[in-house]
């Protein structure tokens, strides 16, 4: 039973980092039509801000770090894509490739392409006994860190005006705009709130591989995109059931898989997730955002 209790754990654990990531790439689906791909180097940006301030107080840690990504996330949105807002979806997919590569090269060039270690805090090797189950404190963070994210972010969504705006710009942009909806605003708020769950997702994911490098935000952006497709395109709710999806499914082959059939589980996972495809082409959660916007 403590076995099965750990890999429920693990599932949400994992589920809900992976539910982050894809609430970052459908946010700006759902408004844009875009697949930011760039969003992984958002990743990347908060892995080695964290390691370059890491020896200050815990409380400015964060706040630096915070700021850094929130603004990157900002910049990205005026510097790159605003200009292009009336361009094809498939310019805007050039210009996000563009930007990701840009963003490598630049951590290539101020930083190296060696991986470099990376410690947030010597206490998160450490466990904790909760119900008898042994958890390690960097598990717990990534819980804590996923719920009150996906709360806060359900509470602006829900509760806020300009979150039913983004809403409302997510279920059908042309519309929203029609009725009043300040383009730029929203967008770039979208862009803001995709920034903090890169930055959630950076101290989590650079702490459990426990180094940083260029590139490190390429599989979280897979990860997340592959989650987005299967929940919906668009789909706010559907990103969070496709994250959860993926991560549970991860967590249960690595668990139930031979030792000797392991090392081919993501061949078995995105078997699965085809499967799950072929049974429902738009996701699980099928919106406005997949239809052509003229």
């Amino acid at each position: 039973m403590s076995a099965v209790l750990q890999h429920v754990v693990d599932m949400v654990s994992v589920g809900g980092l992976y539910a982050l990531m894809a609430l970052g790439i459908g946010l700006i689906f759902g408004i844009m039509r875009l697949i930011n791909f760039a969003h992984g180097e958002l990743i990347m940006v908060g892995g080695y801000a964290t390691w370059l301030v890491v020896d200050l107080p815990g409380v400015a840690v964060i706040v630096l770090t915070l700021a850094i990504v929130v603004l990157f996330a900002i910049g990205m949105e005026r510097i790159a894509f605003r200009p292009l807002r009336d361009a094809s979806p498939a310019t805007l997919l050039v210009a996000a490739f563009a930007v990701s590569y840009f963003l490598q090269n630049l951590a290539l060039v101020m930083f190296g392409g060696r991986p470099k270690p990376f410690t947030f805090a010597d206490t998160l090797i450490e466990q904790v006994t909760i119900a008898g189950l042994r958890i390690p404190q960097l598990q717990v963070m990534s819980l804590v860190l996923t719920v009150l994210t996906l709360v806060g972010l359900a509470v602006i969504l829900k509760r806020t005006n300009i979150g039913v705006q983004m809403r409302a710009a997510a279920q059908d942009f042309r519309m929203a705009r029609l009725a009043g909806i300040r383009a730029n605003r929203v967008i770039a708020l979208a862009f803001l709130i995709s920034g903090v769950l890169a930055w959630v997702v950076s101290v989590v994911y650079a702490a459990q591989i426990g180094q940083i490098s260029p590139t490190m935000g390429l599989q979280p952006v897979i990860v997340g995109f592959v989650a987005t497709v299967i929940g919906g395109l668009g789909s706010l709710s559907g990103a969070v059931i496709g994250g959860f999806l993926v991560g549970s499914l991860t967590v249960a082959l690595q668990a139930l898989l031979p030792g000797d059939l392991r090392e081919f589980r993501d061949a078995f996972l995105f078997t699965g997730l085809l499967l799950v495809l072929l049974v429902r082409p738009s996701g699980i959660i099928a919106t406005r955002a997949l239809k052509e916007r003229v």
